[in-house]
């Protein structure tokens, strides 16, 4: 059993925990997954390490509530335990060699850009980080990328906070003016990596593209998380998470990772329903 020793709300959808995993955080790199399940008879749950302390040998999550297997771990208290914690799993991001590099990160996704924004820092590159989110309220991890980045430009779609934009605004700025990048690391909702991505080719400036969204039990068996790249089929739990993303075909990948948001929503809502039963 993994204990849960840490938990937190960073908005109203998601929340950070510290599993106690000493021998995950002893190997777990950034990029690299988990699988988890919140009890004897849940569902895997593919999750990206968000942080790792190796002396304490605690791992950090980061997930958003959008479903039954979300939700059930969601209601977790610290000291409770889950079953199942393996890892780390997937390809670790390559970030040796690199000495300037633009993170960019929507949503949830900057949990996932987060600690590769860190390992750049740790090892001397100059880092702009670039993140997104609907609104105020749904903020996450700001000054975790203050501290790691040289620049940094936070984008809401309201303006409500920030500047008022998408982050491909600031991006193409940059390259307008002459920046360069040893490559652009981008991660988050699909559709903001396929602009990312299409606005990174038009100045030739490398691209990684994280394919954890479309993840479900990351061991390449549902073949829910096939994408095509470079025309070629590829799993991103198995072959990934990250590829280059002027290869990705990012429309065949939206449209696959559309197949079960109606039964996600519907069994949230059930799970919802159960809890509540449960409290009365």
């Amino acid at each position: 059993m993994y204990q849960i020793v840490g938990k937190k709300s960073l908005n109203p959808t998601v929340t950070q925990m510290e599993i106690l995993a000493p021998f995950v955080a002893k190997k777990a790199l950034p990029g690299q997954f988990i699988i988890l399940r919140v009890d004897e008879n849940g569902e895997r749950i593919p999750l990206t390490v968000a942080g790792c302390d190796r002396v304490k040998g605690t791992v950090t999550i980061i997930f958003q509530i959008v479903g039954a297997s979300t939700e059930s771990l969601n209601h977790k208290k610290v000291g409770e335990s889950i079953p199942d914690f393996v890892g780390p799993l997937g390809r670790p991001t390559h970030t040796e060699g690199l000495k300037k590099v633009c993170v960019v990160g929507g949503g949830v996704g900057c949990a996932i850009a987060l600690p590769v924004a860190r390992a750049l820092h740790e090892q001397g590159a100059e880092v702009t980080s670039i993140i997104g989110f609907r609104n105020k309220d749904l903020v996450i991890l700001e000054e975790e990328f203050k501290a790691c980045s040289k620049e940094f430009h936070l984008m809401t779609d309201d303006g409500s906070y920030g500047r008022q934009g998408n982050v491909v605004a600031p991006l193409k700025e940059l390259l307008e003016k002459g920046e360069t990048f040893d490559e652009v690391i981008t991660i988050g909702p699909l559709i903001m990596m396929k602009f990312v991505c299409a606005a990174t080719k038009e100045y030739g400036v490398k691209t990684i593209a994280s394919m954890n969204p479309i993840m479900i039990d990351g061991t390449g068996m549902c073949g829910g998380c096939r994408l095509t790249v470079g025309g070629e089929m590829k799993f991103a739990c198995v072959d990934g998470p990250e590829f280059d993303g002027h290869l990705i075909d990012f429309d065949e990948a939206m449209s696959r990772s559309r197949t079960y948001a109606e039964f996600e929503t519907h069994e949230r809502e059930k799970t919802c329903n159960l809890f509540k039963q449960e409290v009365k």
